[in-house]
């Protein structure tokens, strides 16, 4: 079968030939109006050279990479991609004894956009974000039982929740089966991990690294862990020996599993839950923290959601940073796209500044490895954090 080939306006061909790995919408010259949505295309230049291919969708970004090569995308083109995907985590000691939660792929950081999978002690779940790599999902799950082998007991496909509702996109197994919950380890701590019921893939794997940090840090101190979801800076606290630990999160639900978390391990006696809204909880605490953790969900998804998001992110900072203890830690962090860690690192400020307290700057904080940021997809960079200390 031909692939057709989509012609780029002169001027708006820079981006892709510096190997940025969308096109928008308004860079395409040719007619689009035949094609189909997540069809695999050709980009070309002006003169109709070939630049790159990849899926077409009727969206504002109009084309995702998939190779810079002429090269067909079919079985052997996938195995390629999770091969490497997998060395990669294997080179970082992802999978070992004492953790067997990790992100396999992560989209444009490993040339696959639009697809994540994550992987939970011989399950992957893969999420796909667009309709194009939704439709090769056949393939990715034969290319993980090619790279993973007996590791692998599951392949599991969750995507209706980030494919439009008119695709009716059934949730389900490509491969094997797995009850839930389902036991993992995060660097020897067990989580219940259900993918079925639970956010995005069942599992927050981004803050792996920096839930290690708050274990550094925790140390005989009084711990506060807001937007708590799965307890998960709770439970790397107590591992830490801190002398107790609360987590705080407005969902019932997200305690229950927080406390299905703690039981798990055993860590009942340092622990407590709290039901409410962290916005207002926070305003006014009832106990003095060492450490406040805050980990909001994204504030904003588009551009035009970026200044209310920067309210948001002030405001709250601003309450935690008058009612921390003196000499208190706070970790804080921004999963917002649109929000880059400059803007971060200056709302974190002004709240200082609005709240009248001298504050140090610890560490800066991102996403783990295995979250890996194409060199020419800035937009990759989605996690940022920063470590304060309040005097």
């Amino acid at each position: 079968m031909s692939i057709k080939k989509l012609q780029l306006h002169k001027a708006k061909q820079g981006s892709i030939q510096r190997f940025h790995p969308w096109v928008f919408s308004g860079a395409i010259h040719t007619d689009t109006s035949d094609l189909v949505e997540g069809e695999i295309v050709d980009i070309c230049d002006h003169r109709n050279n070939f630049i790159a291919r990849g899926h077409f969708q009727p969206s504002t970004i109009a084309f995702r990479v998939l190779s810079f090569t002429e090269r067909p995308i079919n079985q052997d083109f996938f195995n390629e991609k999770l091969e490497a995907a997998v060395a990669l985590r294997r080179s970082l000691n992802l999978f070992n004894p004492q953790n067997s939660i990790l992100r396999l792929v992560h989209g444009e950081g490993d040339s696959l956009p639009g697809l994540i999978i994550d992987f939970y002690a011989g399950v992957a779940v893969i999420q796909c974000h667009s309709i194009g790599m939704y439709q090769n999902v056949g393939y990715i799950s034969e290319a993980l039982q090619h790279v993973l082998g007996k590791e692998l007991i599951a392949v599991y496909s969750k995507s209706s929740d980030t494919l439009p509702a008119r695709l009716e996109v059934e949730n389900k197994y490509l491969f094997g089966g797995a009850e839930t919950p389902h036991i993992a380890l995060e660097n020897g701590i067990k989580y219940q991990i259900d993918w079925i019921n639970g956010q995005k893939t069942g599992f927050f794997i981004d803050q792996r690294e920096n839930r290690s940090l708050v274990r550094k840090y925790a140390k005989d101190k009084k711990v506060l862990n807001t937007f708590c979801y799965s307890g998960g800076f709770s439970l790397a606290a107590i591992a830490g020996e801190a002398t107790l630990a609360h987590s705080l999160d407005s969902s019932k639900k997200a305690i229950e599993l927080t406390e299905a978390n703690v039981l798990l391990n055993d860590m009942g006696k340092n622990h407590m839950s709290i039901v409410a809204d962290t916005m207002e909880y926070i305003k006014e605490l009832p106990e003095a923290y060492d450490i406040i953790i805050l980990d909001p969900p994204a504030f904003a998804k588009h551009k035009d959601k970026r200044h209310k998001a920067i309210q948001g992110y002030k405001r709250l900072n601003a309450h935690a940073i008058r009612q921390i203890k003196p000499g208190g830690l706070i970790f804080t962090y921004s999963c917002s796209q649109v929000v880059d860690k400059y803007l971060f690192t200056n709302t974190v400020i002004a709240a200082a500044i609005e709240s009248g307290r001298k504050v140090r700057i610890l560490e800066q904080l991102h996403q783990p490895a295995d979250h890996p940021i194409n060199a020419f997809h800035p937009e990759g960079e989605y996690l940022k954090g920063l470590v304060i200390q309040v005097e």
